[in-house]
């Protein structure tokens, strides 16, 4: 991971989206972007409020992470966690089957694409599926 403490803070992993294209192919890449203010600006005039902007770039069927570019306050944060998902190989899925904390910007990374969707099956334990008398 590579970090620039600027302002706003910007951090890094993996392939840029141009890059993922050029090794991989178009057909191959799928990209997923979000941009949006964080709760530490939400009193803030609209004007005055510093946008996040996040972008994890996948390849292949499986949706493998490729890249993880994130620009915003906690930039340099939230890249040291995700930083090791990107290192064990992590998929969009495994994104997407944790729990985000909320309200925090890092969790714009497991939600991204359809909010609440998760790719694939989970299954839970018979005792949380099966309701208690």
């Amino acid at each position: 991971p590579s970090v620039v403490f600027s302002h706003p803070t910007v951090g890094t992993v993996g392939y840029t989206e141009k890059e993922a294209i050029a090794k991989f192919g178009k057909d191959e890449v799928k990209v997923y972007s979000a941009k949006f203010s964080g709760m530490f600006y939400a009193m803030m005039d609209e004007a005055d409020k510093v946008k996040t902007g996040m972008k994890l770039v996948c390849q292949g069927e499986n949706e493998k992470v490729v890249g993880i570019h994130i620009v915003g306050q906690g930039a340099d944060e939230m890249l040291q966690g995700f930083g090791v998902a990107f290192k064990m190989g992590a998929t969009k899925t495994d994104f997407d089957s944790c729990v985000a904390i909320h309200p925090t910007s890092a969790e714009e990374l497991v939600t991204m694409g359809q909010w609440g969707t998760i790719r694939g099956n989970i299954v839970l334990p018979e005792d949380v599926r099966t309701p208690q008398s």
